[in-house]
């Protein structure tokens, strides 16, 4: 067997994924890409164009996947999503409280990170706060909480074969896009062109966590390694515990023990893709709170999203797009319930005006 050099093969992992969020958070900013965007514009002007985006990006992230896994090249077993049961209730409450959230701070955590680089400070308050309630609910107080209530209710994983969730990511896929198509402003390049990418960059991160960085025996432990990953499993983009393990590492730098992560490197990554398309586009501008009714707001929004994105495991884009290209029914409990919490808090603000 050759010899593997562990250091160099984790170095071209974090690249890999530094590089490719860089694309994710430059075209994501460019077509404003954002899935609380997508709610708010079906609420508010029953447009469904940036939802029909979405939509698109699923498609394709889910073929991709699947795609990789009747190749071989990924384990549906080994990544993030998929586990022995299925956590129901976590996934439903997290996904209700991130939603309402993620409405109340103006923007999900890909969001977040798109605003911070094109100047807004009221995001580096709502991305510092969530990240600290994440962890919280990671390794906290909170998270004794979430262990000792909402994931002690679970159903048993079904997991279907590689060749019928090939078909199902086939048949999904087909239904996506033609629903999206319906829609005339989805069959101009810059509508669907994004989602192509956004999709793409969903399986390539994949490719680089579960084939990449996958090692059938680390020459130290002797164990099955997936390098880079804060799981330990195999991982795609997602934006809530990965902000908290950023602040960990920037907090204990010189602690050996805290190291880049994928999930490390992918939020330095949108912050670099996003601030170099804000530069480019000439809509970089330094934004602050307008109120204390404002601060009220981004601070319990971010709150909300720090706990329910780790209590649903994962956000609009970890469960949202990640997640549900596995197939896992938490990823799809999850994203439902962020739906449905982002809509709640819409009607909650329409409320709150009409009252005014």
């Amino acid at each position: 067997m050759p010899t593997i050099d562990v250091v160099a093969l984790t170095s071209q992992v974090l690249w890999a994924a530094f590089a490719l969020s860089i694309v994710f958070g430059f075209v994501a900013q460019r077509s404003h890409f954002c899935t609380m965007g997508a709610v708010s514009d079906i609420v508010n002007m029953q447009d469904w164009t940036r939802m029909h985006m979405w939509a698109m990006a699923i498609a394709v992230a889910m073929l991709g996947f699947a795609g990789l896994a009747y190749a071989g090249l990924l384990s549906p077993e080994k990544t993030l999503y998929v586990s022995s049961k299925v956590l129901w209730l976590s996934f439903a409450v997290g996904g209700l409280l991130f939603g309402f959230g993620m409405v109340l701070a103006s923007g999900c955590g890909n969001k977040t990170l798109l605003r911070i680089s094109s100047g807004s400070l009221k995001s580096l308050v709502v991305f510092i706060v969530m990240a600290v309630t994440a962890f919280a609910t990671l390794k906290g107080i909170t998270a004794v909480v979430r262990v000792n209530t909402v994931d002690l209710f679970s159903l048993p994983t079904v997991m279907p074969t590689t060749g019928l969730r090939l078909l199902i990511s086939f048949v999904l896929a087909v239904a996506l896009v033609a629903w999206a198509l319906r829609n005339s402003a989805m069959r101009s390049v810059s509508a669907w062109l994004p989602s192509l990418v956004i999709g793409g960059v969903i399986v390539a991160m994949w490719w680089v966590s579960g084939k990449l960085g996958y090692l059938p025996e680390h020459p130290d432990t002797l164990q099955e390694a997936y390098l880079a990953t804060n799981s330990g499993r195999a991982e795609s983009l997602s934006f809530v515990a990965p902000m908290a393990y950023t602040v960990d590492w920037v907090m204990f730098f010189s602690d050996k023990s805290k190291v880049l992560t994928l999930g490390i490197v992918s939020v330095f990554g949108v912050l670099v893709g996003g601030f170099l398309e804000a530069k480019l586009s000439k809509t970089f501008r330094w934004e602050g709170f307008g109120s204390v009714e404002d601060v009220a707001n981004h601070l319990i929004g971010a709150a909300l999203m720090g706990v329910g994105g780790v209590t649903a495991m994962g956000c609009t884009i970890g469960q949202g797009l990640s997640g549900v290209s596995t197939l896992a029914l938490g990823s799809f409990i999850a994203t439902a319930g962020i739906l449905a919490g982002a809509v709640f808090a819409l009607k909650y603000q329409i409320w709150r005006l009409d009252r005014l």
